[in-house]
């Protein structure tokens, strides 16, 4: 999530800052008038583009070097096969890897018996072709990721929603500026302060598909429906009314 704050109180225009060739004005709120502070938000939909999924395989072995061998060769199958799939590589990135104890539980009440280690190794994966994401998912899982979570969908450059969304907001801001200023015998209202916070958001909660394939199992490619994703613009706004 992004945040920008403009100020206003004195309030130097922003354009005056960037065109030094401008004269700068400032606004300065009358003593006693009422002052509002609004919050609104908007959010704008639209397909998304992107996908980010994480995967990656789990390897036991009785000790900590040969996991870590086992995981390391059975990662780089899996990484290879993501890279085949057409996947940049800065589009790859290790997420983590994990080095834990792996003990046996029985149901009979005794203690856990220690029989090795586990490692696991995790990447994030960023999928620009959103219609071809079940066929990655299946394909890594066919060269051995045994464990799968998200996806995640977004919009690679919501510069243009974000712009959209923020216009609704501040035009909204406006409108209930206003009526509170009628309300109250007031006919204007002029802005002292702005500030904003951006974020995308999915209509749906967002997905979260967690998938642990046992080794050896291939499992169908799933089918995955992108929806569509929210972005969203809450503008602050402080309005002193005028007459």
């Amino acid at each position: 999530m992004t945040t920008s704050l403009v100020r206003a109180l004195p309030l130097a225009i922003l354009a005056a800052a960037a065109t030094p060739a401008m004269a700068a004005v400032e606004i300065t709120p009358s003593a006693g008038a009422p002052v509002v502070e609004l919050s609104v938000t908007e959010t704008v939909l639209g397909a998304p583009d992107t996908a980010t999924f994480s995967t990656g395989v789990t390897s036991k072995a009785p000790t900590a070097s040969a996991a870590l061998r086992q995981n390391s060769a059975d990662m780089d199958k899996v990484i290879k096969q993501i890279v085949a799939l057409g996947i940049k590589r800065e589009d790859i990135q290790t997420s983590g890897i994990n080095l834990n104890m792996d003990y046996e539980y029985g149901s009979d009440g005794r203690a856990p018996r220690f029989i090795g280690y586990q490692v696991t190794n995790t990447v994030t994966v960023k999928v620009r072709q959103v219609d071809r994401l079940g066929a990655i998912l299946d394909a890594v899982v066919s060269q051995g990721a045994n464990n799968i979570s998200g996806p995640f969908f977004s919009i690679d450059d919501d510069s243009a929603a974000q712009n959209e969304a923020r216009d609704k907001a501040m035009k909204r801001a406006q409108m209930q500026a206003m009526d509170y200023a009628k309300r109250i015998g007031f006919t204007g209202v002029q802005v002292l302060a702005v500030s904003e916070a951006t974020y995308n958001a999915s209509p749906f909660g967002g997905a979260d598909m967690k998938m642990m394939a046992p080794r050896g199992i291939v499992a169908a490619a799933p089918p995955v429906e992108g929806g569509q994703v929210g972005t969203s613009v809450t503008v602050n706004v402080t309005y002193q009314m005028t007459r």
